[in-house]
């Protein structure tokens, strides 16, 4: 079986997909790009996170032929690819169902920049158009928001979140949830004071060298 460690992390971020309620029951898919060797790791369709294996993770090449493993990759892997396919520097994505992020992607609204850990992810929390599920269509509107950004909401459905490792990527999902939970109290209860764009850009620079490097793809 190829790619043990890979797979490994794989599993153990899916359990944490619930550890960190980015997510219930199956809802929500991870994979990583094996770069050198052109393929991806992608988490089943409908295991539960508690109950995958390493043998479960589905190994496939970009063009959708699965190349070891008896299980269905999940049905987002469009989603999954295109980032590979299109950016060099994206080597993990990760997308949730977390509860307060969904609301305002079932909302359709922007999240706007209130608090400076956004700055991880870009100058606010974008949202994409309504496409339905497991759809190359919807794969295609969620590359085309992403632009330079490292997250985005998936319009009446959830969040994605890419990287140039699963940590990365698991990292920026959790702080769009932190963000949109931020985001629907401060309206619950008035109105935000936002970051401007010059405290913006500063921000965005700092997250830019703070930690380890962390580059993103490229539109």
């Amino acid at each position: 079986m190829k790619y043990q460690a890979e797979r490994k992390q794989l599993v153990e971020y899916g359990k944490a997909m619930l550890t960190e309620n980015l997510t219930t029951g199956t809802g929500g898919n991870l994979s990583i790009f094996i770069r050198e060797d052109n393929v991806m790791l992608m988490t089943p369709s409908g295991i539960p996170y508690p109950e995958t294996k390493e043998e479960d993770i589905v190994l496939m090449t970009l063009e959708g032929e699965i190349l070891e493993g008896d299980c269905k990759p999940s049905s987002e892997y469009d989603m999954h690819r295109i980032f590979y396919q299109q950016t060099p520097n994206v080597n993990a994505v990760v997308h949730t169902h977390s509860e307060y992020a969904t609301v305002f992607a079932c909302l359709q609204e922007a999240i706007l920049p209130l608090h400076y850990i956004i700055g991880s992810i870009g100058s606010r929390v974008r949202c994409c158009p309504y496409e339905t599920f497991g759809t190359a269509k919807l794969a295609e509107v969620a590359f085309k928001e992403m632009k330079q950004d490292k997250g985005i909401l998936l319009g009446n459905h959830g969040t994605l979140a890419i990287g140039e490792d699963l940590a990365s990527a698991f990292s920026v999902a959790k702080d769009i949830e932190f963000i949109a939970k931020l985001y629907y109290r401060a309206k619950s209860i008035g109105t935000p004071v936002l970051l401007n764009e010059e405290q913006l850009e500063e921000v965005i620079e700092k997250f830019g060298t703070y930690g380890q490097d962390r580059i993103h793809g490229t539109k």
